[in-house]
């Protein structure tokens, strides 16, 4: 009876965790959905109206990236990185069942999805209205393009957001980029009509570095300061004036990404709707897959929302610039890549809130085992 009053004590009602979930975002976080639309909107409409904006963008490029959006990234992940517990980085790299489901989902099941969903719309329920088989298959072929891209940069926000395991995020980040120099050749050669696709070596490892390393480094060296030479208080003080620094940039960055890709956008709405319907349906998909299997394989909350997160989101910059090289820029495979871009950041905002809502559905790092299955 004791034990039983024990584990009572430690269970939370389904209640209470949704109500903190619910209370886990603030006014800004939680119509955080409503301002990525407004960004969308903006960075068309700039975009539309200044289209020499694109040129701008373009002149000023360090490996394939523009620069102003490596330095809003920057200052999207670096607030993270001071939040992040560098401990739990180490200990997340031994961990093997969630870095062996996130790999399993991201290059085994995720890259088939895709290309069975594209084919699904694009073939068979878009095909006849389309009534161009080429066409057809350029949207396809865009559409795979992201789904054997893994994303390397916006997942450290939906696990920060979902409060997930940031120790996890960072290094499947690490084990994804990697993978990917490895992996993304292949699987592109399988899955699209093209007899050699050359990964762009300096993009992915500038995204690394730009996007990771140096965050990391610049975090990593102002928590361990500031925790020793000021102590916590001043430490949470420092990272509360960081509170919407990441979340800030996270916009900032949507309109410098989505202005030049404005005319592409804008040159057909109705394909664009098309693959909007196709990419919503396998972003769903593969987070249901993830987040399902993570359940079923007895993950913690913290692990198995970024898991189900990372298997959800794509690498839409290297997408884009694949589908550049092999089809062309104004080509209907670079749209989709771009189409991705716009559903991709307000649907894992979506599904962010899904995860801290359903988190009472696993255990936690921090209760013993058997507990989750007894709030379930």
């Amino acid at each position: 009876m004791a034990e039983q009053h024990g584990v009572k004590n430690q269970v939370r009602s389904e209640a209470e965790v949704q109500s903190d979930s619910g209370g886990g975002l603030g006014f800004f976080e939680k119509y955080l959905t409503v301002w990525v639309g407004l960004c969308i909107l903006a960075g068309l409409a700039l975009g539309h109206f200044f289209p020499q904006l694109a040129d701008v963008a373009q002149a000023g490029e360090l490996a394939g990236y523009p620069v102003p959006v490596a330095i809003v990234l920057f200052l999207m992940i670096y607030p993270i990185m001071v939040q992040t517990d560098f401990g739990k980085i180490i200990k997340a790299g031994k961990s093997v069942k969630p870095i062996t489901t996130t790999l399993v989902l991201n290059w085994a099941v995720k890259p088939f999805t895709m290309a069975f969903v594209a084919w699904l719309f694009f073939r068979v329920i878009w095909g006849p209205v389309l009534g161009d088989p080429q066409l057809a298959g350029d949207l396809m072929a865009g559409m795979i393009l992201l789904g054997i891209a893994p994303c390397t940069a916006m997942v450290l926000v939906w696990g920060y957001l979902s409060k997930g395991n940031m120790g996890h995020v960072v290094v499947m980040v690490a084990i994804n980029s990697l993978s990917m120099v490895v992996l993304y050749g292949p699987l592109a050669v399988l899955l699209l009509p093209v007899a050699d696709v050359q990964v762009p070596m300096a993009r992915v490892a500038f995204g690394v570095l730009a996007y990771v390393g140096l965050p990391l480094v610049a975090g990593y060296y102002t928590r361990k300061i500031l925790l020793s030479k000021k102590g916590k208080e001043a430490f949470e003080r420092f990272t509360g004036k960081l509170h919407y620094v990441s979340t800030a940039a996270l916009l900032i960055t949507i309109v410098v990404i989505v202005t030049p890709q404005a005319g592409v956008v804008l040159s057909d709405p109705l394909l664009v709707f098309f693959v909007l319907i196709a990419l919503t349906v396998q972003i769903l998909l593969i987070f249901a897959i993830g987040y399902g299997a993570s359940r079923k394989l007895g993950l913690p909350y913290e692990d198995a929302a970024p898991t189900s997160q990372i298997a959800a989101s794509n690498h839409f910059e290297v997408a884009i610039a694949m589908a550049i090289t092999l089809f062309g820029f104004e080509s209907a495979a670079t749209l989709a890549a771009v189409t991705g871009m716009l559903i991709e950041v307000p649907l894992m905002l979506i599904l962010v809130r899904i995860c801290l809502k359903t988190r009472h559905w696993f255990a936690s790092k921090e209760e013993p085992a058997g507990i989750g299955a007894v709030r379930s």
